[in-house]
Protein backbone atom coordinates (compact mmCIF):
# COMPACT_ATOMS: atom_id res chain seq x y z
CA UNK A 1 0.00 0.00 0.00
CA UNK A 2 3.26 2.20 -0.30
CA UNK A 3 3.58 5.31 -0.96
CA UNK A 4 -0.33 5.33 1.32
CA UNK A 5 1.30 3.57 4.06
CA UNK A 6 4.53 5.62 4.20
CA UNK A 7 2.75 7.97 6.90
CA UNK A 8 -0.26 6.28 8.01
CA UNK A 9 -0.10 2.53 8.85
CA UNK A 10 -2.26 0.05 6.42
CA UNK A 11 -4.20 -1.05 9.20
CA UNK A 12 -5.72 2.60 9.95
CA UNK A 13 -6.66 3.14 6.28
CA UNK A 14 -10.28 3.77 6.26
CA UNK A 15 -13.46 1.41 5.05
CA UNK A 16 -16.39 3.68 4.69
CA UNK A 17 -16.28 5.70 7.78
CA UNK A 18 -13.79 3.77 10.39
CA UNK A 19 -10.03 2.44 10.48
CA UNK A 20 -9.43 -1.11 8.90
CA UNK A 21 -8.29 -2.11 12.27
CA UNK A 22 -11.33 -0.80 13.88
CA UNK A 23 -13.51 -3.14 12.27
CA UNK A 24 -11.04 -6.18 13.72
CA UNK A 25 -11.46 -4.61 17.43
CA UNK A 26 -15.15 -4.61 16.86
CA UNK A 27 -15.35 -8.46 15.38
CA UNK A 28 -13.38 -9.00 18.65
CA UNK A 29 -16.26 -7.20 21.20
CA UNK A 30 -19.37 -9.15 18.96
CA UNK A 31 -17.41 -12.97 19.77
CA UNK A 32 -17.67 -11.82 23.52
CA UNK A 33 -13.76 -10.70 23.83
CA UNK A 34 -13.44 -7.84 26.06
CA UNK A 35 -9.82 -7.63 26.71
CA UNK A 36 -7.73 -6.64 23.68
CA UNK A 37 -3.79 -6.56 23.07
CA UNK A 38 -2.51 -4.43 20.00
CA UNK A 39 0.88 -5.43 19.04
CA UNK A 40 2.41 -2.39 16.97
CA UNK A 41 5.63 -0.80 16.57
CA UNK A 42 7.25 2.49 16.76
CA UNK A 43 6.58 3.94 13.27
CA UNK A 44 2.29 2.55 13.79
CA UNK A 45 1.72 4.65 16.68
CA UNK A 46 -1.33 6.38 15.68
CA UNK A 47 -3.26 2.54 15.54
CA UNK A 48 -2.78 2.94 19.59
CA UNK A 49 -3.60 6.96 19.41
CA UNK A 50 -6.69 5.98 17.10
CA UNK A 51 -8.37 4.07 20.22
CA UNK A 52 -6.88 6.69 23.28
CA UNK A 53 -9.28 9.59 23.54
CA UNK A 54 -9.02 12.89 22.16
CA UNK A 55 -10.57 15.19 24.48
CA UNK A 56 -10.15 18.52 22.85
CA UNK A 57 -11.95 16.51 19.65
CA UNK A 58 -14.41 15.78 21.17
CA UNK A 59 -15.09 18.90 22.93
CA UNK A 60 -15.03 20.74 19.37
CA UNK A 61 -17.48 18.59 18.19
CA UNK A 62 -19.48 18.19 21.12
CA UNK A 63 -20.03 21.89 20.92
CA UNK A 64 -21.09 21.95 16.76
CA UNK A 65 -23.53 19.13 17.68
CA UNK A 66 -21.52 16.78 15.48
CA UNK A 67 -20.13 14.48 18.46
CA UNK A 68 -22.03 11.46 16.89
CA UNK A 69 -19.23 11.20 14.51
CA UNK A 70 -17.22 9.51 17.56
CA UNK A 71 -19.64 7.60 18.40
CA UNK A 72 -18.61 3.99 17.06
CA UNK A 73 -15.49 4.48 18.72
CA UNK A 74 -16.85 5.51 22.07
CA UNK A 75 -19.20 2.54 22.36
CA UNK A 76 -16.38 0.11 21.08
CA UNK A 77 -14.18 1.94 24.39
CA UNK A 78 -17.29 0.65 26.50
CA UNK A 79 -17.04 -2.56 25.46
CA UNK A 80 -13.17 -3.78 25.62
CA UNK A 81 -10.52 -2.45 27.33
CA UNK A 82 -7.37 -1.78 24.86
CA UNK A 83 -3.78 -2.62 25.63
CA UNK A 84 -0.92 -2.39 23.46
CA UNK A 85 2.84 -3.68 23.12
CA UNK A 86 5.61 -2.96 20.52
CA UNK A 87 7.34 -5.30 19.21
CA UNK A 88 11.01 -3.19 18.91
CA UNK A 89 11.74 -5.09 15.25
CA UNK A 90 9.91 -5.97 12.04
CA UNK A 91 10.30 -9.79 12.69
CA UNK A 92 7.50 -11.64 11.53
CA UNK A 93 4.20 -12.33 12.39
CA UNK A 94 5.70 -14.90 15.12
CA UNK A 95 8.10 -13.01 16.84
CA UNK A 96 4.63 -10.01 16.75
CA UNK A 97 2.86 -13.52 17.98
CA UNK A 98 5.15 -13.79 20.59
CA UNK A 99 5.09 -10.40 21.96
CA UNK A 100 1.34 -11.28 23.19
CA UNK A 101 3.36 -13.97 25.92
CA UNK A 102 3.54 -11.43 29.03
CA UNK A 103 -0.11 -10.50 28.87
CA UNK A 104 -1.83 -13.47 27.74
CA UNK A 105 0.05 -15.73 30.22
CA UNK A 106 -1.38 -19.10 30.27
CA UNK A 107 -4.73 -18.40 29.06
CA UNK A 108 -5.57 -19.54 25.11
CA UNK A 109 -6.16 -16.33 23.12
CA UNK A 110 -7.55 -15.06 19.72
CA UNK A 111 -4.93 -13.95 17.07
CA UNK A 112 -6.22 -11.43 14.66
CA UNK A 113 -4.50 -10.20 12.23
CA UNK A 114 -5.11 -6.09 11.42
CA UNK A 115 -5.54 -6.16 7.89
CA UNK A 116 -7.87 -7.97 6.96
CA UNK A 117 -11.96 -7.65 7.87
CA UNK A 118 -14.41 -10.04 7.56
CA UNK A 119 -18.77 -9.59 6.89
CA UNK A 120 -21.42 -12.35 8.32
CA UNK A 121 -22.38 -14.41 10.38
CA UNK A 122 -21.42 -15.85 12.87
CA UNK A 123 -17.77 -13.78 13.02
CA UNK A 124 -14.62 -15.81 13.11
CA UNK A 125 -14.01 -14.58 16.57
CA UNK A 126 -17.15 -16.42 17.64
CA UNK A 127 -16.82 -19.01 15.44
CA UNK A 128 -13.38 -20.17 16.62
CA UNK A 129 -14.24 -19.05 20.07
CA UNK A 130 -16.93 -21.43 20.15
CA UNK A 131 -15.06 -23.96 18.72
CA UNK A 132 -12.09 -24.03 21.68
CA UNK A 133 -14.97 -24.54 24.14
CA UNK A 134 -15.78 -27.31 22.45
CA UNK A 135 -12.15 -28.98 21.26
CA UNK A 136 -10.16 -27.02 23.21
CA UNK A 137 -6.95 -26.90 21.04
CA UNK A 138 -5.09 -24.48 18.70
CA UNK A 139 -7.53 -23.83 16.25
CA UNK A 140 -6.86 -21.90 12.72
CA UNK A 141 -9.43 -20.44 11.02
CA UNK A 142 -10.03 -21.54 7.42
CA UNK A 143 -11.32 -20.35 4.02
CA UNK A 144 -11.67 -22.69 0.69
CA UNK A 145 -9.90 -20.80 -2.16
CA UNK A 146 -9.33 -21.57 -5.95
CA UNK A 147 -6.52 -23.84 -7.35
CA UNK A 148 -4.95 -21.34 -9.04
CA UNK A 149 -4.53 -19.00 -5.65
CA UNK A 150 -2.85 -21.81 -3.67
CA UNK A 151 0.64 -20.40 -4.15
CA UNK A 152 -0.22 -17.74 -2.39
CA UNK A 153 -1.29 -18.99 1.24
CA UNK A 154 -0.40 -21.25 4.05
CA UNK A 155 -2.48 -24.84 3.02
CA UNK A 156 -3.46 -27.15 5.81
CA UNK A 157 -3.95 -30.64 5.06
CA UNK A 158 -6.24 -33.24 7.16
CA UNK A 159 -9.15 -35.02 7.71
CA UNK A 160 -12.58 -33.53 8.06
CA UNK A 161 -14.64 -34.55 11.18
CA UNK A 162 -17.77 -32.63 10.74
CA UNK A 163 -19.53 -29.48 10.60
CA UNK A 164 -16.73 -27.63 8.78
CA UNK A 165 -13.60 -28.96 11.13
CA UNK A 166 -10.79 -30.61 10.11
CA UNK A 167 -7.88 -32.61 12.33
CA UNK A 168 -4.97 -30.79 10.63
CA UNK A 169 -1.56 -32.97 10.32
CA UNK A 170 0.02 -30.41 7.53
CA UNK A 171 1.21 -27.49 7.19
CA UNK A 172 2.24 -25.99 4.27
CA UNK A 173 3.60 -22.56 3.09
CA UNK A 174 2.39 -21.40 -0.26
CA UNK A 175 2.58 -24.55 -2.00
CA UNK A 176 3.31 -25.49 -5.84
CA UNK A 177 -0.57 -26.56 -7.07
CA UNK A 178 0.33 -30.08 -7.61
CA UNK A 179 1.81 -30.51 -3.72
CA UNK A 180 -0.82 -28.35 -2.08
CA UNK A 181 -2.58 -30.78 0.28
CA UNK A 182 -6.07 -29.28 0.46
CA UNK A 183 -7.55 -25.71 -0.88
CA UNK A 184 -8.45 -24.41 2.72
CA UNK A 185 -6.20 -21.84 2.92
CA UNK A 186 -5.11 -20.07 6.43
CA UNK A 187 -7.40 -16.63 7.00
CA UNK A 188 -5.74 -14.51 9.31
CA UNK A 189 -7.71 -15.81 12.27
CA UNK A 190 -6.49 -18.05 14.94
CA UNK A 191 -7.20 -19.32 18.82
CA UNK A 192 -3.75 -20.63 20.17
CA UNK A 193 -2.68 -22.41 23.28
CA UNK A 194 -0.22 -21.07 25.77
CA UNK A 195 2.22 -24.31 24.20
CA UNK A 196 2.60 -21.52 20.79
CA UNK A 197 5.24 -19.53 23.03
CA UNK A 198 7.65 -22.22 23.51
CA UNK A 199 7.36 -23.05 20.00
CA UNK A 200 8.15 -20.03 18.76
CA UNK A 201 10.83 -19.01 21.07
CA UNK A 202 12.50 -22.99 19.41
CA UNK A 203 11.80 -21.58 15.56
CA UNK A 204 14.30 -20.09 14.27
CA UNK A 205 14.11 -17.18 11.47
CA UNK A 206 13.29 -17.70 7.90
CA UNK A 207 13.42 -15.99 4.99
CA UNK A 208 14.10 -11.80 6.31
CA UNK A 209 14.90 -12.78 9.39
CA UNK A 210 11.18 -13.51 10.18
CA UNK A 211 9.98 -15.85 11.99
CA UNK A 212 6.84 -17.79 10.56
CA UNK A 213 3.67 -18.27 12.90
CA UNK A 214 3.17 -21.16 10.50
CA UNK A 215 6.84 -22.40 11.01
CA UNK A 216 5.90 -22.25 14.87
CA UNK A 217 2.45 -24.60 14.36
CA UNK A 218 4.48 -26.90 12.57
CA UNK A 219 6.32 -27.59 15.50
CA UNK A 220 3.17 -27.47 17.65
CA UNK A 221 1.48 -30.08 15.85
CA UNK A 222 4.21 -32.71 17.06
CA UNK A 223 3.05 -32.02 20.29
CA UNK A 224 -0.38 -31.32 20.58
CA UNK A 225 -3.37 -31.60 18.06
CA UNK A 226 -4.57 -28.21 16.23
CA UNK A 227 -7.76 -28.51 14.49
CA UNK A 228 -9.03 -26.20 11.34
CA UNK A 229 -12.64 -24.35 11.35
CA UNK A 230 -13.98 -23.55 7.49
CA UNK A 231 -15.12 -19.82 8.62
CA UNK A 232 -18.90 -18.78 7.57
CA UNK A 233 -17.91 -15.40 7.22
CA UNK A 234 -16.34 -13.53 4.09
CA UNK A 235 -12.71 -12.23 4.12
CA UNK A 236 -11.57 -9.05 2.66
CA UNK A 237 -8.18 -7.90 2.41
CA UNK A 238 -7.04 -4.59 2.23
CA UNK A 239 -3.30 -5.17 1.60
CA UNK A 240 -3.46 -3.55 -1.80
CA UNK A 241 -4.91 -1.07 -2.94
CA UNK A 242 -6.90 -3.34 -5.54
CA UNK A 243 -8.80 -5.71 -2.70
CA UNK A 244 -8.52 -1.79 -0.54
CA UNK A 245 -11.08 -0.75 -3.17
CA UNK A 246 -12.94 -3.76 -3.95
CA UNK A 247 -13.89 -4.03 -0.13
CA UNK A 248 -14.80 -0.18 0.10
CA UNK A 249 -17.41 -0.93 -2.84
CA UNK A 250 -18.46 -3.67 -1.71
CA UNK A 251 -19.38 -2.64 1.98
CA UNK A 252 -20.82 0.74 0.46
CA UNK A 253 -23.63 -1.48 -1.71
CA UNK A 254 -24.57 -3.10 2.04
CA UNK A 255 -25.47 0.69 3.13
CA UNK A 256 -28.77 2.01 2.39
CA UNK A 257 -27.24 5.67 3.26
CA UNK A 258 -24.53 5.59 0.67
CA UNK A 259 -25.63 3.28 -2.30
CA UNK A 260 -28.01 5.11 -3.74
CA UNK A 261 -25.55 8.18 -4.08
CA UNK A 262 -22.66 6.03 -5.59
CA UNK A 263 -24.83 3.66 -7.67
CA UNK A 264 -25.18 5.93 -10.29
CA UNK A 265 -21.20 7.18 -10.62
CA UNK A 266 -20.67 3.49 -10.90
CA UNK A 267 -23.16 3.14 -13.69
CA UNK A 268 -21.74 6.26 -15.26
CA UNK A 269 -18.28 5.01 -15.35
CA UNK A 270 -19.23 1.64 -16.68
CA UNK A 271 -21.65 2.82 -19.20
Amino acid sequence: MLPAAKAVPKELLPVLDRPTIQYVVEEAARGGINDVLLITSREKRAIEDHFDRNLELESRLKSSGRDSLLESIKELAQKVQIHSVRQVEPRGLGDAVACAEHHVGSEAFICMLGDTLFTGHPTPARQLSDAYAQLGTSIIGLEEVSLDKVGRYGIVGGEMIGGGVMRIDQLIEKPARDKAPSRLAIAARYVLTPGIFDCLRQTPPGKGGEVQLTDALKLQLTREPIHGVVLRAERHDIGNPLDWLKTNLLLASRDPSLWPALEPMLRKLLG
